[in-house]
């Protein structure tokens, strides 16, 4: 076990190293910053100064390797435009990310998960056939205009909800937070159900699939043989046999939203993460634009990696393999 972990370890710090190249060389081809940081009618020494403080006028090998040797130590740099470090800078942003993450995540799987099962324990009921027609809608409509619609309809014509903005925070363990009050859980319903729409399709179809395919083994039909009634049926036997494919897919897929709430974030000028890097790519601001990817697919790779461990644990065969 020791060299299966040893060797995932390695393969993933080789993917962040060759994730570090890509992800400097791209986002430092894409433009020149100081074209937007510099007003046009600065002085030559105004913009030497500027550029030489930046960095900007060392070989790009040379500036990688500065920036290697300070994310070592945990330095991601300084924001061009905001004058602050990043990770400052990218921290302060992620508990709203966060939020809004969590509670469309655990929107979408609560409610999926229980529609699914339904779907799947009565597949020919006039609901369950309403419910799997939702589920095509989720997948077949894009985020982009499910918010806009949501928009229009609860903030524009029916006045009931705000388009936009995180509306009042409270702070908790000194973290900001928006859904501990009344206008601020108002101002999250919007985001979170765009957020959660596409979620909700996904863990409607997983939980029906499941359920199907569990309903119709030797095991149900023994348990009904021997009298046991139907809800515990669901309980103790099709909610724990699908349990496994859920966690997995939950786990992904709260990685993938954490890292890509950008549309949601950018249509409800919900104040996160993804905001940040629209705001960043706009402006060039070079150190937050590689901050967000680095840690974006450090992200991923721990997720990966610990998906490996758990399949390993689970299945000694998986170790033999990549032993």
């Amino acid at each position: 076990m020791l060299g299966f972990i040893i060797q995932r370890l390695l393969q993933a710090s080789l993917v962040m190293a060759v994730m570090s190249v890509i992800v400097f060389v791209g986002v430092y081809a894409i433009g020149n910053p100081i074209e937007i940081v510099i007003p046009p009618d600065a002085t030559q020494e105004i913009r030497a100064e500027t550029i030489k403080r930046f960095g900007l006028d060392l070989p790009l090998w040379q500036q990688y390797f500065i920036f290697l040797s300070n994310l070592v130590q945990g330095d991601f740099g300084r924001s061009f435009i905001y004058n602050t470090p990043v990770l400052e800078l990218i921290a302060g942003r992620l508990p709203a990310t966060l939020e809004l993450v969590l509670i469309s995540i655990l929107t979408a799987t609560l409610l999926g998960v229980s529609l699914g099962v339904y779907a799947g324990y009565r597949p020919h009921s006039w609901l369950a056939r309403t419910i799997m027609a939702l589920s095509v809608l989720g997948f077949s409509v894009p985020s982009f205009w499910v918010g806009l619609i949501l928009i229009l309809t609860f903030a524009v014509n029916l006045g009931w909800l705000p388009a936009g903005g995180r509306g009042e925070v409270i702070a908790f363990l000194g973290v900001d937070w928006s859904f501990l009050t009344p206008d601020g859980l108002a101002h999250i319903l919007l985001p979170a159900l765009n957020l959660a729409f596409f979620k909700l399709a996904m863990m409607i179809r997983l939980a029906r699939a499941g359920t199907r395919e569990i309903m119709l083994t030797d095991t149900i039909k023994f348990a009904r043989a021997a009298g046991i009634s139907e809800g515990r049926i669901l309980r103790r036997h099709v909610l724990k046999l699908i349990a496994i494919p859920i966690i997995t897919v939950f786990g992904l897929e709260l990685g993938s939203t954490l890292a890509f709430a950008v549309v949601t974030e950018t249509i409800f000028s919900w104040p996160g993460v993804g905001k940040l890097i629209i705001d960043s790519i706009t402006v060039l601001d070079r150190p937050v634009m590689v901050a967000y990817l680095i840690l974006t697919a450090l992200l991923f790779v721990l997720i990966n990696l610990t998906v490996d461990l758990v399949y390993a644990l689970i299945d000694p065969r998986m170790r033999a393999r990549g032993a």
